[in-house]
């Protein structure tokens, strides 16, 4: 096990079974797999998370944001409480731009278009979001893939960050995504569709603009 930061790239693959994408004096940008929480839930049987994988490797990381369990892609992750604070001020002031794939059971009309429904959670237990009138405002574009009409495939970006707010928004217009375990009545196999594919900011700390792209998964690469 690496003994603070040194090791640190060879540690978190063996450790956290996840991709370090960045690594930077104050922060990691790390890929989390599909069917892993990002920080603890409820219960005991919910204690296996992205985070306390890291935190076996260094303490002192903390989450900075966070993928649904089902979601797959990039994470920040701050290597300490003062890096903690400015970068969660970048998302506090949506000054960071994320980019997901997906893969939905319909296609959309259209080639590009915005989903503006405001959002509430529904549901408790397993938690269900979806529009409501005395919901939080929630903005996504969308742009197929490509420009065939019949594309299932989505480029995302959300420009707020509510709960499952792009599987909710997708489930509300007709076109939940494919292997959705909550939003899509198909029961397709293998991992869900989305994948939190790029990250952009301007870093606090040098303030040069940050670019982050991982992989295509598994399920996106070409056969």
């Amino acid at each position: 096990m690496a003994s603070g930061f040194e090791g640190l790239a060879a540690a978190i693959p063996q450790l956290a079974g996840c991709s370090l994408m960045l690594e930077h004096p104050q922060y990691l940008v790390v890929e989390k797999p599909s069917g892993l929480l990002s920080q603890p839930g409820l219960g005991s049987h919910q204690n296996d998370s992205l985070i306390t994988r890291l935190q076996r490797c260094c303490p002192e990381l903390r989450l900075v944001h966070r993928l649904d369990r089902d979601t797959s892609g990039l994470i920040l992750v701050a290597r300490n409480q003062g890096s903690l604070r400015c970068l969660s001020a970048l998302f506090e002031a949506r000054q960071v731009q994320k980019l997901y794939l997906a893969d939905v059971i319909r296609p959309l009309s259209g080639r590009r278009g915005r989903i503006q429904l405001p959002l509430a959670r529904l549901q408790r237990l397993p938690p269900v979001y979806g529009p409501h009138p005395g919901g939080k405002p929630s903005f996504t574009l969308w742009r197929k893939w490509s420009p065939d009409g019949d594309c299932r495939r989505l480029w995302l970006r959300p420009l707020t960050g509510r709960s499952h707010q792009l599987r909710a928004h997708l489930a509300a217009v007709g076109a939940p995504i494919c292997a959705d375990p909550i939003y899509s009545a198909c029961n397709d196999p293998g991992p869900m569709h989305l994948h939190a594919h790029a990250l952009s900011f301007r870093d606090p700390f040098d303030h040069r603009r940050v670019r982050v792209r991982s992989e295509l998964p598994i399920w996106a690469q070409p056969d």
